[in-house]
């Protein structure tokens, strides 16, 4: 099987390096952005896997980068996952109606995290 392809859009530098050595640490091929709006355009340039979005971000936050990304014809099939630390039931209504597939709580346990991706890209979610 070849490595799954995850995109994570973080704001926060040491965040977002956690983050990904985490993902790499797993398993999983993966590519930086610092915000939404990067975010936006890198998926449109190399499509990944999977995002895996911060949902408080400059520029453009995790909610409006994932409801952008299921206009385009490139990037609305990529399953979308959003991190966070908000944890209320209305943010995490508002990144499922956005188009996430899945909503994560910051902070997360390592093995949760890259268990709970391969499943998502297992199932084909």
């Amino acid at each position: 099987m070849s490595q799954y392809r995850v995109l994570v859009a973080e704001d926060e530098a040491d965040i977002r390096f956690m983050t990904c050595f985490t993902l790499r640490f797993g398993g999983f091929e993966v590519s930086e952005a610092a915000d939404g709006q990067e975010a936006l355009e890198m998926a449109q340039r190399d499509p990944p896997d999977l995002i895996l979005l911060d949902a408080k971000m400059p520029r453009l936050d995790g909610f409006e980068t994932c409801r952008q990304l299921k206009t385009l014809p490139a990037t609305q099939h990529i399953p979308v996952v959003m991190l966070s630390a908000m944890g209320q039931e209305r943010e995490i209504a508002r990144g499922k109606g956005a188009g996430a597939v899945d909503y994560l709580l910051k902070p997360y346990v390592p093995q949760d995290l890259i268990a709970r991706l391969k499943s998502i890209l297992e199932s084909g979610t």
